[in-house]
């Protein structure tokens, strides 16, 4: 998380990627604005307004022309279906602005990103149903010619692959994966080959959001039907459901039909096409009407209301089974749709189906309650929040019984000891960079802090089950009983998902305990950043170089190194870190020594280092922000701004100290160490930027009227 958030603002592929990589595919700092901005809903001892076709549109002309969705949308689509019927499909805004074109929820052709995993899942179990595919089988049998690496015991199932646990190592898109080239063409079994990751974790054993899995799941479709995966899916889903606007070939009249995205700053996004070029798992294409069609067909057992069938009663039910939870008011997935958001003491219901879906200029949600044979469809053509804020006022408007705070029985908390167990720092599966640690408190709460909220308390509720003093949302934990694995599953940063509890760091032989730096360097041993073996020795007097602290500045923020073969520093072409200096020149964070050079191997200066840092940190926060912030002589002023950053945002060790009168004394000209380096990934890690920035921020902004009353005085 530490560099996730800033990557590449402003080039093209990084721009479109940016939700990929800054965690969510999966964006926590994202997310975490999301979980906070959705609305605790109004009482829910009510029944709710009864959902027809008035107080459907009644309800989302109010809605998009609220002062709360405005900002949130340039154009947006919604279809609400209600016992076999359509009650409400409207289009609001623009498909594209400069054109003045409405959006058309008839015509308009929405990029659904993830929601296409929904359908490669009724895909799986139509070809269950006609014993193609046995749903607990290995994947092998239906992957004759894939390779891979597992180490287990357990096979990786189909079922595996449905439900997000297959154990497989992360491989989520790159950045190359979103192609402003809309002719290139990227076969499924080629990236599936050359990216096939190994099984890390027992199959079945923790939950994590897998793209992969569903790509996987998409060439199992092609192998056992005997036909190419976008032309089944258009037989025996599309086609018999009458879904006329919808497939995965980005072209044709799918393309002409395609809105123009918007970033946040309500700028069109370039076109792009998605890899492979058939995506099983990101990459269908459909408009709002049909979206309804297969809303009707779902609700319906299967059977479309013309009479096209693409599953069973029996299947479409399996589908709507949540396989697995830490705690049952916190279902997972089921075949091919997640748990709905949290809200507020009720934790996420296990009567609604989700399926949400993120790509640039794109935010989707497919939303389904068997029960009340009711489905929303919901698509902006701008990320944001307006999707999780719908959900909660559509909700608590008409189905406020299912947004009620949960019913707990009485509970004896556990003694502060006996939750010992659940105490350390934790790594998400999935977003490896976004961390958290837990601490037990002497009156049995607990204490979890990570670097985008800071810490809040958690009391609990439950075997297992704790709620938050931030917004009143669970967070549980859960022990895997083959391996004693603690995993936890957090509200905010990234629900779809575990964070494993890390390994107890096995030290170094030159790392005395009682060192100011041992927690830092253990810390960063425990989570792997470090090798976590006995025996080793950590060196840590000795100058870090430059080419080290940017490649451990990456792999701390979970970025892999540049793909590209051709180098911009000239003495870096054969230096074994090369891949990810370059990738630090790609984001801006290092630029050379202005004649072609990096001096890779020269021992970083702590200013130098300061400054990567600002490199990337200057695009979200302004220099005036830390003007104020003294410092002692010895700073080159090419470096003041950073070293102004890393003073007040605490992103140091003990090593940096202030003077009697507050300058801070930040040492910058002498070369980074080893154990200084540690206590500075350590608190970019950690440390609550955000929160920080917030003070200050309002420090600033209450000196400003001082002065203005200052000079009123003197007037």
């Amino acid at each position: 998380m530490v560099l996730m958030h800033w990557l590449n603002r402003n080039v093209f592929l990084r721009a479109l990627l940016a939700f990929l990589l800054a965690a969510a595919l999966m964006l926590p700092a994202p997310a975490a604005v999301r979980a906070a901005e959705v609305e605790a809903p109004a009482s829910a001892a009510g029944e709710g307004t009864p959902l027809t076709s008035e107080t459907a549109e009644a309800f989302l002309d109010a809605f998009f022309a609220s002062d709360e969705a405005k900002p949130g949308y340039v154009g947006a689509a919604v279809v609400i279906v209600k016992d076999g019927e359509v009650v409400a499909q409207k289009g609001y805004g623009f498909a594209d602005a400069e054109r003045g074109e409405p959006v058309d929820p008839a015509g308009t052709v929405f990029r659904l990103a993830s929601v296409s995993k929904s359908f490669t899942a009724v895909a799986i179990l139509q070809l269950a149903e006609q014993g193609k595919i046995d749903l607990g089988a290995d994947i092998r049998e239906y992957l004759p010619d894939l390779e891979f690496d597992n180490p287990f015991d357990a096979p990786v199932t189909v079922a595996d692959l449905l439900t997000h646990r297959s154990g497989f190592e992360v491989r989520d898109p790159r950045s190359e994966d979103l192609n402003p080239d809309l002719d290139s063409v990227v076969s499924m079994e080629d990236y599936i080959r050359e990216r096939m990751p190994p099984v890390v974790r027992r199959p079945g054993s923790a939950y994590m959001y897998d793209n992969f899995a569903y790509l996987l799941l998409g060439l199992i479709v092609q192998n056992v039907s005997g036909q190419p995966y976008e032309q089944y899916m258009q037989e025996r889903v599309f086609e018999p459901l009458g879904m006329t606007r919808s497939g995965f070939e980005l072209k044709g009249e799918l393309l002409e039909r395609l809105p123009t995205g918007y970033d946040a700053d309500n700028q069109p996004i370039p076109p792009y096409a998605f890899l492979p070029t058939i995506s099983p798992h990101g990459g269908m294409l459909s408009t709002a009407e049909d979206m309804g069609k297969f809303m009707l067909a779902f609700l319906n057992g299967g059977e479309a209301p013309e009479g096209g069938r693409i599953l069973s009663a029996e299947s479409v039910a399996e589908m709507g089974v949540y396989r697995h939870a830490l705690h049952p008011l916190l279902p997972e997935t089921t075949y091919g749709f997640e748990a709905p958001f949290q809200l507020p003491l009720a934790g996420s219901s296990g009567e609604v189906l989700v399926k949400l879906g993120d790509l640039p200029g794109s935010s989707v949600m497919l939303l389904l309650i068997p029960e009340e044979k009711t489905g929303v469809f919901f698509v902006s053509t701008k990320s944001g929040t307006l999707r999780e804020l719908f959900y909660a006022r559509f909700m608590a408007t008409f189905f406020p019984a299912l947004a009620a705070p949960a019913e707990l029985p009485a509970f004896e908390p556990a003694p502060p000891e006996e939750l010992a167990k659940l105490a350390g720092l934790y790594a998400d599966l999935r977003l490896r960079s976004l961390v958290f640690r837990v601490e037990v408190n002497e009156d049995g709460t607990l204490t979890l802090s990570d670097a985008v909220l800071g810490p809040r308390v958690l009391r609990q509720i439950g075997d297992g089950l704790f709620v938050d003093n931030l917004m009143q949302r669970f967070t549980a934990f859960g022990t895997d009983e083959t391996d004693g694995t603690v995993y936890m599953s957090d509200p905010y940063l990234n629900p779809l998902g575990h964070a494993r509890k890390a390994d107890e760091p096995s030290g170094y032989s030159d790392v005395d305990a009682a060192s100011a730096y041992a927690p830092y360097i253990l810390a960063l041993q425990s989570l792997g950043l470090y090798p976590n073996e006995s025996g080793l020795r950590f060196e840590p007097d000795r100058p870090v170089t430059r080419a080290e602290l940017v490649c451990d500045l990456l792999r701390a923020s979970a970025l892999e190194g540049s793909r590209t073969e051709t180098y911009a520093f000239a003495d870096i072409a054969d230096h074994p870190l090369a891949p990810y200096v370059q990738r630090a020149h790609e984001m801006g964070m290092v630029n050379g020594d202005g004649s072609g050079n990096f001096a890779p191997d020269r021992p970083v200066t702590r200013q130098e280092a300061a400054v990567m840092v600002w490199n990337i940190y200057r695009q979200l926060y302004p220099e005036e922000l830390f003007a104020d912030i003294p410092l002692t002589e010895g700073t080159a002023s090419w470096a003041e701004a950073a070293v102004r950053m890393m003073a007040g945002l605490g992103l140091h060790g003990p090593e940096v100290t202030r003077t009697e009168d507050g300058a801070v004394d930040f040492r910058s000209a002498a070369q980074l160490t080893r154990e200084e380096e540690a206590a500075f990934l350590h608190q970019l890690m950690f440390q609550p930027v955000n929160r920080i920035v917030a003070q200050l921020m309002v420090q600033k902004q209450a000196v400003v009227p001082e002065a203005d009353a200052d000079e009123k005085d003197n007037d």
